[in-house]
């Protein structure tokens, strides 16, 4: 398979808008495997991303390999630890917490996956990740034990993300957190996707086509659902419409 990032960067300058379907092992019942990547394959959807914020060994090796057996869409770690890295998948995005000030998180466990990653041949994609209030504790901020920032203070959300770029990140993801109940506004994503010369990836709150467009709309190039289909598979009947009516 091409590269991932440059299928990304390929795709943004064609105009077209991508779309994760993001799947925790922890969440996700293998048996129904299956049935839920035929709904996906049938959607828009462009990238399959896997990983949690705790996740059992092995669990993420497992899923992704039953995963590949039903779909040529690449396949993407977003790991919350070390554990959950497998050779497996197409591509992991290299995640650094760059909303906390945990280093464990900046660079701590990065130092940590080296020697596995360097057993693997897998495509290894720096990201800056950035955690942004929700109104709930996301499973993010217990395990790292971080805070998220504020949306109030866009533009110390907006520095951040061009720090991140200016210290070498590839993509710059901008996160609410699993099962937030608000999507990121709009004002937000455009301030931030303004001062980035890179891809910017989006997710979190995100349940409905029109808030999924609001996202695209404001700046996002690559948007991540997750929860909304862990409570509603019938979003995949939205999506294929969607796909059909384009």
């Amino acid at each position: 398979m091409d590269s991932i990032y440059k299928n990304i960067q390929d795709s943004i300058s064609k105009g077209e808008k991508l779309l994760a379907v993001l799947i925790d092992p922890d969440k996700f019942s293998i048996e129904s495997t299956s049935s839920f990547i035929i709904k996906v394959n049938e959607s828009i959807a462009t990238h399959i991303f896997v990983g949690g914020s705790i996740v059992n060994n092995d669990a993420t090796d497992i899923l992704v390999s039953e995963i590949k057996k039903h779909t040529n869409l690449p396949i993407v770690l977003f790991p919350g630890d070390v554990s959950q890295i497998t050779n497996k998948a197409n591509a992991l995005l290299f995640l650094s917490l760059l909303s906390g000030r945990n280093s464990k998180y900046l660079i701590g466990k990065h130092v940590e996956a080296v020697s596995k990653l360097s057993k693997m041949q897998l495509e290894v994609i720096s990201t800056g990740y950035i955690l942004i209030e929700s109104g709930k504790e996301t499973a993010v901020e217990k395990v790292t034990n971080t805070k998220p920032m504020p949306r109030g203070n866009i533009q110390h959300i907006v520095d951040t993300a061009k720090a991140g770029q200016l210290l070498g990140m590839k993509l710059i993801y901008l996160e609410a957190g699993s099962g937030a109940g608000e999507p990121l506004t709009k004002t937000i994503i455009s301030r931030v996707k303004q001062e980035l010369d890179i891809p910017l990836i989006v997710g979190g709150g995100i349940r409905s086509i029109v808030q999924l467009d609001h996202a695209f709309n404001a700046g996002a190039e690559l948007v991540v659902i997750g929860t909304a289909f862990e409570e509603d598979e019938s979003f995949f009947d939205e999506l294929r419409e969607n796909k059909e009516s384009r």
